[in-house]
């Protein structure tokens, strides 16, 4: 299945992408596509229903973030040996873990909006894990069960904030608000044949800047559930988002920025594209 959340940011709707690509409303099923659905039970239920039974969703509306609040936004760090080397940073002997905001999720084709005081805006295209199922202290072999689907992701970073100001902490460049568009779609893993073997891209103003495969993710998605379980508690809905291929700008010679007025698209195989426009700060909400 592919779950969507679409309809104005506070107020979106649960609905599901039928097999001709229209956008069906789940909201007299389930109430949000939340923790609570992403449960193996009811995500079971779903999957029994026929599309074409659900209402028919007309025009475009926007879509929001494809999970509603996980409780937990946790990134990974230096996963593709590519992207490490052209940070400067030894390839890591274990997953390298931090936090993002679960404050600064949006939709896939929500605006980005510079922060205040930066000057080194960053893109990422990266594959992000949604959790299903409690997950604390698991196994490897076990680690799949947990895993409800996957989404897309851009790990928007500020460089300055993270490296120079975060004080060997990278989150204060992570979590700025719009700094986590999610979907557009969560796919189920059912419809992922090969989850470690996936395209993805990233364009700049639509220019080609990043071209990877998560085949060469240093730590896999069972790797990476399992290992992030051993210290923290992962609820359903949770999203870990997992490392991204070489081209950066910050490993660009010369490095490149973002800056307001660029336009941002980026996908994976499978899982569909986003789009976003970088716009000047406004203050926050």
């Amino acid at each position: 299945m592919k779950l969507v959340r679409y309809g104005p940011a506070g107020k979106e709707k649960p609905g599901l992408i039928d097999a001709d690509g229209k956008l069906r409303d789940l909201s007299k099923k389930v109430k949000d596509i939340d923790g609570a659905t992403l449960a193996p039970a009811e995500l079971a239920k779903l999957a029994k229903l026929d599309p074409k039974k659900l209402p028919l969703v007309k025009g475009k509306p926007r879509l929001g973030s494809c999970v509603a609040k996980p409780s937990q936004f946790v990134a990974i760090g230096l996963n593709y040996i590519d992207h490490a080397k052209e940070t400067g940073s030894p390839i890591p002997e274990n997953p390298v873990v931090f936090f993002k905001s679960p404050g600064c999720i949006v939709g896939p084709n929500d605006n980005v909006m510079v922060p205040r005081n930066s000057t080194q805006l960053d893109w990422e295209v990266e594959l992000g894990i949604v959790i299903g199922r409690k997950a604390s202290y698991v196994d490897r072999k076990d680690a799949m069960k947990h895993v409800a689907g996957y989404c897309l992701v851009n790990d928007v970073s500020e460089r300055d904030f993270q490296l120079k100001k975060g004080a060997s902490q990278w989150s204060k460049g992570k979590g700025c608000d719009t700094f986590g568009p999610l979907g557009p779609w969560l796919v189920t893993k059912d419809e992922i044949k090969d989850v470690q073997n996936l395209g993805m891209w990233l364009d700049v103003n639509g220019e080609r800047r990043q071209r990877g495969n998560t085949k060469t993710m240093i730590f896999g998605v069972a790797d990476l559930v399992a290992d992030v379980s051993q210290y923290m508690t992962l609820v359903p809905g949770d999203v870990i988002t997992t490392g991204t291929p070489p081209g950066v700008g910050m490993g660009m010679k010369p490095q490149q920025w973002l800056k307001a007025g660029d336009v941002v698209t980026l996908g994976i195989e499978g899982l569909g594209e986003q789009r976003q426009k970088v716009v000047p700060f406004k203050g926050r909400k």
